[in-house]
């Protein structure tokens, strides 16, 4: 039996080899000129941080169809007020992820009315308008499309997060600042329609990006203080008798360490998550995507935002946890090619690893669906590339997040957790590398000493025990801007009936190291590493 495994999996790896140097060479990736290699320690210790099961999450917009940007408008019918909710790919998508966290808001969240029983008013919604706030006019929620919004959810298992309008009952002064009170009423009718239909709502988040300076326009961090107590004496008040409450999030912004600061400090018992937001590559229409994408000064540029919020949260008397509440790298809706192609990866992924290792219990993509930085195509609902990253994410990843370092190569990026729902780690190692193999193998610290994954040593005698599990994915044809993403060298795509494929590893013996080649990415399960920290 163990030479029959044993002749398996050199066939395996000898197959996938092949595929590879016979396809590595076109477009983008030219052929792999050099190689090095180097050993990547993971301290297995004690955990640096730890993540929600459902950690990945993506977003639902407002934004109409008439949103444009740089002459491209990219959201067709992927708002929630017209997403088709019939759509099998779309259906199985979210479904394939049991669950998925879903965040359901945007710009236009603070421009919508709730059309309760309390708030009958005009159906006609956002209609294009230079004069208006952020260039439409107010939107409304019909009560018949939230019932359908909230019976798709149940149906696909969805965990919901609602971002509520937090510009209500406001003003807008001449320095651009929103003065006055937060209006709740329609918010709290929305959540007792909510609640008397029984919909299963995970979170309550108020406003978006109306925090520092704000987009469009903003609110003092003491009055958001206020405010953010009101609605969590709503949410008290109306889940009163719920064993599990919804949580209170806020306030869906750009981090300012100032306002963010007095936001937390007077906010002690009445928030349960602090939600940022990051598009720390600049606008989509920049020529300069993919060289930031590939440099990994401007990846690890963001990381003092994520030390900056948790030393925040360590210091403060406040029971919150950070989210990234929305981030889709480019801001106004990406950029077509790049924020919904392969080479997004790099960026996606190196976010989920960084953010997780500064303990950021969630992060959302912009977005599911809609505008260029889309999990699934906005038209075709097709998943593109960054959608499987997040899956083999979600499958592999555990709450347990270790510490890592690679001494070798910079352009080598590498982030290890306990593996999910099995026994051993899980590696994620990033070659944002053009033509250099990076061979690594990897080594636990545990106790001051280092252990190096070998045969020798291994406790039981099961071939089982001698072999992990890899994931290789790659652009197909070697091109960086495509949509379509390799896994082990077979193209990942859904069938005629929009099931999502299967997601399947080679096995390696556990005494090589792993190849990871030039513009690669790899996930690798190793079930023999047992450390400390993954008891």
């Amino acid at each position: 039996m163990c030479e029959i495994m044993r002749s398996l999996v050199i066939l395996s790896l000898l197959c996938y080899w092949v595929y590879m140097a016979t396809h590595s060479h076109k477009s983008s990736i030219s052929v792999a000129s050099q190689s090095t290699e180097g050993t990547l320690f993971v301290n297995g210790t004690a955990a640096i941080g730890f993540i929600d099961d459902d950690f990945v999450c993506a977003t639902i917009d407002w934004w109409p169809p008439q949103k444009c940007d740089y002459g491209t408008c990219s959201w067709g019918s992927a708002s929630l007020l017209n997403l088709d909710l019939d759509n099998a790919i779309l259906l199985n998508a979210i479904k394939a992820f049991s669950p998925l966290k879903i965040r359901l808001g945007g710009t236009l969240q603070d421009k919508v009315i709730y059309q309760t029983e309390e708030s009958q008013q005009p159906s006609t919604s956002f209609r294009k308008d230079g004069s208006e706030l952020f260039g439409f006019t107010q939107g409304y929620l019909p009560m018949s499309r939230w019932d359908q919004l909230n019976i798709f959810f149940n149906k696909t298992g969805a965990v919901v997060i609602f971002g509520l309008n937090a510009l209500r009952g406001r003003t807008i002064n001449s320095q651009g600042v929103a003065v006055g009170a937060w209006n709740s009423s329609n918010a709290e009718s929305l959540i007792r329609y909510t609640v008397k239909k029984g919909y299963r709502i995970h979170g309550w988040e108020l406003g978006n990006e109306l925090s520092g300076n704000g987009v469009g326009t903003r609110v003092a961090a003491g009055q958001y203080a206020s405010d953010t107590k009101s609605l969590q004496s709503i949410v008290q008040n109306v889940y009163a008798g719920f064993e599990a409450k919804p949580q209170v999030l806020a306030p869906g912004g750009f981090f300012d360490e100032n306002w963010f600061t007095e936001f937390i400090h007077k906010t002690p018992q009445s928030l349960q998550v602090v939600t940022h937001h990051i598009y720390n590559l600049g606008p989509g229409s920049a020529g300069d995507l993919i060289p930031k994408i590939l440099d990994p000064s401007v990846l690890d540029g963001i990381s003092q935002t994520f030390q900056s919020l948790q030393s925040l949260l360590e210091k403060s008397n406040t029971p919150a946890v950070a989210w990234v509440g929305e981030s889709g790298g480019a801001y106004n809706s990406g950029h077509n090619l790049v924020t919904n192609a392969f080479v997004f990866s790099f960026w996606y992924l190196d976010q989920l690893g960084m953010s997780a290792s500064y303990d950021t219990k969630t992060y959302c993509r912009q977005t599911l669906i809609g505008g260029n930085y889309g999990l699934l195509d906005t038209n075709t609902f097709v998943p593109n590339p960054d959608y499987y990253s997040a899956l083999l994410w979600h499958r592999l990843m555990g709450n347990k997040v270790l510490s890592t370092s690679f001494p070798g190569t910079k352009k080598l990026r590498a982030y290890a957790h306990c593996s999910k729902k099995t026994q051993g780690i899980t590696v994620l190692l990033i070659n944002l590398d053009s033509n250099t193999t990076v061979q690594v193998r990897v080594s636990t610290e545990s106790a001051g000493r280092l252990s190096y994954l070998n045969f020798q040593g291994l406790q039981g005698s099961k071939a089982s025990q001698n072999v992990r599990e890899e994931y290789h994915l790659t652009a197909k044809d070697g091109d960086l801007h495509s949509k379509v993403m390799l896994l082990n060298g077979k193209a990942l795509s859904v069938d005629s009936s929009g099931n999502i494929p299967a997601l399947e590893p080679i096995t390696v013996g556990s005494s090589d190291p792993t190849t990871v080649a030039p513009f690669s990415i790899v996930f690798v399960h190793i079930p023999s590493i047992t450390v400390p920290a993954c008891k």
